[in-house]
C-alpha cells in the first residue's frame, strides 16, 4: 500500500506499506483460495484499513491482480476483503496489470526518449512491458510466477541443478509466443520493478559480482552459485529477507528464461510499479487524462461506431438520470461513467452483424483489453450494453450480487429510455421530458402533442412498457 499526497500538480509520497501475504500459495488444487490464505489476506488488510480510515473513496483504489484472476471463490472472497476495508476491491486483467506497472515505472525514471522493456516477476504472473516515455507501446502477462514456480519446481527448498534447468526452460517456454515480436520492436534500455528483481540486484551487489546491475554473465554466474548453495535457507547469509528466500530460485529461474529468450544484455531497477501506477492513474483523471476516455474513443473509431448518435443518447440518459438519480440511489461517479460509456458504445456489436448486436457488443466489451478498465467495470458496461433493446430478461443480470442487480437495472432501463427516445436518429435535441421514479413506477411525462407528433416514438414506448413489466417495473406516459 502507497499512500500520497498531490501537491501542485507532484505526487507526493507519505507513507509506504508492505507485507507478503503470497494470496496465491493459498489457492488449492481446485483453483479455490483456502480458508487459512483468506484470513491471512484479511488480516493484512485489516491493518491497511486503519490507514485508510476517513479517505474520500475517489481517492482510493485497490486492485487484485493474478491470484483474484485466477481464484474460482474471488468473488467470496473480495465480500470479505471489502467489508474489512471499507472500500471497494476490483480485479485487473494481465494487461491492465502491465499497463498500470509501466505507467509506475516510466514515473519513477529520468524522462528518456529511447524505447524501455520493463519486466515485472509477480506471485502468479509475469508482465513484459515495451514503451517509450509515459506511453506503452506492447502489453504482455504471461502465466508464471514467483509463487507458482516455487510450488512446482522448488517446494521443499532444494536447489539442484535439474530443477534449475526446468524452471529456466519453463519461462522460455512461456515467452515464446512474444519472444520473436518483442526483438524485432527492440529497447534501448532494460528494467526491472518486482520485489524479485531488486532481490537479484541486492544479492548481485552482495556477492560483489556487479555494483547491482544485472547482467547475462552475471545471472550465469549467480545460478552457479545458487546451485552449490542447494538451499533456499541458506540465502539469508546474502541478505535475502526470510519471507523471500522460498520464492527467491524461482523469480531467479524467470528472469533467467527472460534474459536467454529475449537477448537481454543488462538490466536496472526501478523502484516505481503497480502501487505507483494505480497513484497516476488517479491523478489522471482529477487532472482530466483519464486513459479511459481514450480507450472509449478508440473502440468507438475502431468499430466504426456512429459517435453523433451516440452522444445524442448520452445525452438523453444523462438527463433522465439527474432526475432520478436520488430516488434510485445512483449518485456515485460510476454510475455516471458507465451510464454515459454504454450509450456511447451501445451499437458497438453493429460492425460484427446487425442481429442480435446489442449481444456482440456485451461479448466484445467484455472480453477485450480495455486499459484503465477493471473486470467489474467491464462487466457492468457490457451488463448495459447487453440489455439496451429487445427482451429485458433475468438473465442479463445472472450470477450478479443483488446490490449490483438493482443498480443496473436502474442504469439500464435509463439507456433504454434514451435510447428509443433517440431512436429516429434525426439529431434533435432531446425533449423537455420529466422522469420520476417511485421504486420500480416510473413517469416519463412530454410536451403536450410531443408523442401525437411521433407515432413511432409512441409505438416504441409503448412496447417498452411492456418489455419493463417482465422485470416488474411499471412505466407510465403522458404527454401525448
Amino acid at each position: 500500500m502507497v499512500v500520497a499526497r498531490l501537491v501542485h500538480g507532484e505526487i507526493r509520497t507519505l507513507e509506504k506499506m508492505g507485507e507478503k501475504v503470497q494470496l496465491g500459495a493459498g489457492l488449492d488444487q481446485y483453483n479455490r483460495l483456502t480458508e487459512d490464505a483468506q484470513e491471512r489476506a484479511l488480516a493484512c488488510l485489516g491493518r491497511f484499513a486503519q490507514r485508510l480510515k476517513g479517505m474520500p473513496p475517489e481517492a482510493v483504489q485497490i486492485v487484485g491482480t493474478n491470484a483474484l484472476r485466477v481464484a474460482r471463490n474471488a468473488h467470496q472472497f473480495m465480500a470479505r476483503a471489502e467489508e474489512a476495508l471499507g472500500y471497494p476491491v476490483e480485479i485487473i486483467a494481465g494487461r491492465e496489470e502491465a499497463r498500470l506497472i509501466y505507467l509506475g515505472v516510466s514515473h519513477t525514471l529520468s524522462d528518456d526518449i529511447g524505447r524501455r522493456l520493463v519486466i515485472d516477476i509477480g506471485g502468479g504472473s509475469t508482465e513484459f512491458i515495451i514503451g517509450q516515455r509515459f506511453e506503452p507501446q506492447e502489453l504482455e502477462s504471461l502465466h508464471m510466477g514467483c509463487v507458482s514456480f516455487r510450488n512446482r519446481y522448488f517446494p521443499d527448498g532444494k536447489i539442484t541443478r535439474r530443477q534449475m534447468d526446468k524452471a529456466v526452460t519453463h519461462a522460455e517456454q512461456e515467452l515464446l509466443n512474444i519472444r520473436q515480436h518483442y526483438r524485432s520492436v527492440g529497447w534501448q534500455s532494460a528494467v526491472g520493478s518486482s520485489g524479485s528483481i531488486k532481490a537479484i540486484a541486492s544479492v548481485l551487489a552482495t556477492l560483489k559480482i556487479t555494483d547491482g546491475t544485472i547482467t547475462l554473465a552475471a545471472m550465469q554466474e549467480l545460478r552457479k552459485r545458487l546451485v552449490d548453495m542447494g538451499k533456499t535457507e541458506k540465502l539469508g547469509d546474502l541478505g535475502v529477507r526470510s519471507d523471500r528466500q522460498s520464492i527467491f530460485p524461482a523469480g531467479f529461474a524467470i528472469l533467467m528464461g527472460a534474459f536467454q529468450s529475449l537477448g537481454i544484455k543488462d538490466m536496472a531497477f526501478a523502484d516505481g510499479a503497480l502501487r505507483e501506477g494505480l497513484l497516476y492513474d488517479i491523478v489522471g483523471r482529477i487532472q482530466h487524462e483519464d486513459v479511459r476516455e481514450r480507450t472509449i474513443s478508440a473502440l468507438q473509431e475502431r468499430y466504426h461506431v456512429d459517435q453523433e448518435h451516440g452522444a445524442a443518447v448520452e445525452e438523453t440518459a444523462v438527463a433522465a438520470w439527474r432526475q432520478v438519480a436520488d430516488a434510485w440511489a445512483l449518485n456515485t461517479p460510476a454510475d455516471e461513467e458507465v451510464l454515459r460509456w454504454a450509450c456511447r458504445l451501445h451499437e458497438i456489436g453493429l460492425t460484427i452483424s446487425h442481429s442480435q448486436y446489442h449481444k456482440h457488443g456485451a461479448y466484445l466489451l467484455r472480453y477485450s483489453d480495455l486499459p484503465g478498465f477493471t473486470q467489474q467495470f467491464q462487466r457492468d458496461l457490457a451488463t448495459l450494453v447487453r440489455g439496451h433493446r429487445r427482451k429485458f430478461a433475468s438473465a442479463i443480470f445472472e450470477g450478479l450480487d443483488p446490490e449490483d442487480i438493482a443498480r443496473l437495472r436502474y442504469l439500464c432501463v435509463l439507456v433504454r429510455l434514451a435510447v428509443l427516445i433517440q431512436h429516429p436518429r434525426n439529431m434533435e435535441p432531446p425533449p423537455a421530458f420529466t422522469l420520476t421514479a417511485h421504486k420500480d413506477k416510473l413517469v416519463l411525462e412530454f410536451p403536450s402533442g410531443w408523442l401525437d407528433d411521433r407515432p413511432l416514438t409512441l409505438a416504441d414506448l409503448e412496447n417498452e412498457r411492456d418489455y419493463l413489466a417482465k422485470q416488474d417495473f411499471v412505466l407510465e406516459l403522458n404527454g401525448g
